[in-house]
């Protein structure tokens, strides 16, 4: 969540993720939690136009640039199988609808199938997504200088968003600028 005043957090200070920054609707708590996981895990697509009006009104209260295109973390082939939709492109479609932007669900690509994060300790998460994602390399020009959106559901260490991120700007994007639905709070006190 965005505290009054605060544009960077602590952990960013210390040591900067890639993307330029995040946008967080709500922390990852009751009810959101709970809503995000029947979303993602118990087939209910339905719940992401909700969702998406969310990560809407949070970026109403941090006006900024409309994105040149807003892209979906992707999903590997298997899981996108198994789950039947990527629950991030059902997002991102939905918020460029409503900012009259494009979205596209095939620029960036999963090329690894990893773990599933929520199944790892933070400390693997990193390692389990290096090298997980590439740009469609016939397309790698259409993101030359242009500022990306990238849309996840939850944020809990930032690996994927990093790694997704490190990717898009290699392939030339200008700026990554990440919205989440949910953002996990930092363990500890």
């Amino acid at each position: 969540m965005v505290v009054a005043g605060v544009d960077v957090c602590g952990g960013c200070l210390l040591a900067a993720p890639p993307f330029s920054s995040a946008l967080a609707a709500v922390d990852y708590a009751y009810p959101w939690d709970r809503l995000i996981n029947d979303f993602k895990f118990n087939a209910q697509p339905d719940l992401a136009e909700s969702l998406a009006r969310l990560l809407i009104d949070a970026r109403s209260r941090r006006p900024q640039h409309a994105p040149d295109v807003i892209l979906p973390v992707p999903l590997s082939v298997g899981r996108l199988r198994e789950r039947g939709y990527n629950q991030s492109w059902e997002l991102a479609r939905r918020c460029a609808a409503r900012l009259n932007c494009q979205a596209d669900a095939g620029l960036l690509l999963r090329i690894k199938d990893t773990a599933h994060q929520s199944d790892l300790p933070r400390e693997r998460r990193a390692p389990n997504v290096l090298g997980a994602f590439a740009v469609e390399p016939a397309r790698r020009t259409e993101l030359r200088g242009r500022s990306v959106t990238l849309i996840d559901d939850v944020m809990t260490t930032q690996a994927t968003a990093a790694e997704a991120s490190r990717t898009l700007l290699a392939a030339g994007a200008a700026a990554v600028h990440l919205w989440v639905v949910a953002r996990t709070p930092a363990p500890g006190p």
